[in-house]
């Protein structure tokens, strides 16, 4: 493993240090705070060493079998279920014994805080090179908790060390992931309650969906007539499914999130119109189309999904808003799967209305 440096350095030590944001000994942990009350260690202070850092970078990796992952004019998707968030922190592989080695002889050095009440105590050499105790160190560990220490980095035996991942520590649920780095064996993961599974994966990968910009097709397609219907209308294959695949390196885990396009919802802008149904969603089409294109002759008909403005917008535009539903799914790496809640992603377009007294057509 060669030497690092600069920026990949830096985010090496900032996912260890974030990794571990509880100061606690082996499975044991520091009483969690009321949330709103207070932020984990993590969150506070900045690289330094003298107050631990603001987030931590995972190992999974995404990919996107669809052709997506954020080209082009794409958006992340908001969900429909207001109580519901990705994981808050999980465990994942972090070093080799012999990465573990490498990283402290030519990185760490003694000079690197993971924690303010870790800086200059030796947790590196004395922990996991000389096998003491974490309860040696001033980590605000309970009394009672033990977690031995390992000889010369466990080289010689075959699995990795596993850190603490939390995306957002500000969330007083990062604490749940305070252990310190511990080892787990080859081929094994851990026997804790954030240990991650194929649903922690496509709950990360939901976040990561990015879905296409809903620019709906109009007729009229510039300024549109009072007391007329507006005619919208998306062509097949504008919308396609949308997957992301993440795998969690030396795990095994991988789960495939799946966004589908099911429902485009209409919003005039204005409270004097009215929408095609009345509800304002237009159902998308068998063949994945969503409405019907409008064709010479239909102006006096009521379209499928559509808009009827009421009053003329005098210089000002009303602004349209569009937003797709997509229902979430996902698949993973032991068979598991299911439904995770909708998402949605909302886009804006002007609308000019205009008043005439008579039509020819």
């Amino acid at each position: 493993m060669p030497r690092l440096t600069g920026t990949r350095r830096t985010q090496l030590i900032v996912a260890l240090a974030a990794g571990s944001l509880v100061c606690t000994a082996g499975p044991a942990y520091a009483d969690k705070p009321v949330s709103g009350q207070a932020t984990p260690p993590g969150a506070q202070g900045g690289a330094d060493g003298k107050g631990g850092l603001s987030a931590s970078v995972s190992n999974i990796q995404l990919t996107y079998p669809s052709g997506g992952g954020g080209d082009g004019k794409e958006g992340n998707l908001g969900t429909v279920d207001p109580n519901w968030k990705p994981p808050a922190c999980w465990y994942e592989p972090a070093f080799t014994p012999e990465q573990l080695k490498h990283f402290v002889d030519t990185d760490s050095g003694g000079d690197v805080g993971i924690h303010e009440s870790w800086w200059g105590k030796g947790l590196w050499t004395d922990h996991y090179r000389d096998g003491k105790p974490a309860d040696n160190f001033d980590m605000h560990a309970p009394t009672n908790s033990t977690a031995e220490g390992y000889k010369n980095y466990n080289l010689g035996k075959d699995g990795y060390f596993w850190r603490g991942v939390a995306p957002n520590p500000n969330d007083s649920e990062s604490w749940d992931c305070g252990r310190i780095m511990f080892w787990v064996d080859a081929g094994k993961v851990p026997d804790d309650p954030n240990t991650p599974t194929p649903k922690t994966l496509a709950e990360y990968a939901y976040n990561k969906v990015k879905v296409p910009e809903t620019k709906v097709d109009l007729k009229p397609e510039t300024k549109s007539t009072v007391n007329l219907p507006t005619w919208v209308w998306l062509d097949k294959g504008t919308f396609k499914d949308v997957k992301v695949r993440a795998e969690l390196p030396n795990t095994g885990l991988w789960a495939e999130t799946t966004a589908k396009p099911v429902a485009l919802h209409l919003e005039p802008g204005t409270d004097d119109a009215e929408t095609f149904p009345a509800s304002g969603d237009c159902e998308i089409n068998d063949d994945g189309s969503i409405g019907t294109p409008y064709t010479k002759g239909d102006a006096d008909k009521t379209p499928p999904c559509g808009i009827r403005y009421l009053r003329a917008t005098n210089g000002t535009p009303y602004e349209l808003s569009a937003s797709v539903t997509w229902q979430i799914t996902w698949e993973g790496s032991d068979g598991s799967g299911g439904d995770l809640p909708d998402g949605t992603f909302e886009t804006t377009q002007d609308m000019n209305v205009q008043e005439i007294q008579s039509i020819n057509r």
